[in-house]
């Protein structure tokens, strides 16, 4: 149960930081600060995306 729910926080920090990175996009405040700014937030939106939904599909339902 608590694996399925670390799955389901890290999803959602994932599409947070994928919304951030898109906002920054949208933007387009030219610099290299912000860049590297939108390319962070991007990966780590995708890290934590992809890994929460992978620790939800692969952990098991047990019946009580």
């Amino acid at each position: 149960m608590e694996k399925r729910i670390l799955g389901i926080v890290l999803s959602i920090l994932g599409v947070v930081g994928l919304i951030y990175a898109g906002m920054q996009f949208v933007n387009g405040t030219s610099g290299n600060r912000s860049i590297k700014a939108m390319v962070f937030a991007a990966v780590i939106g995708f890290t934590f995306f992809f890994a929460g939904i992978g620790l939800v599909k692969s952990t098991n339902d047990r019946a009580t």
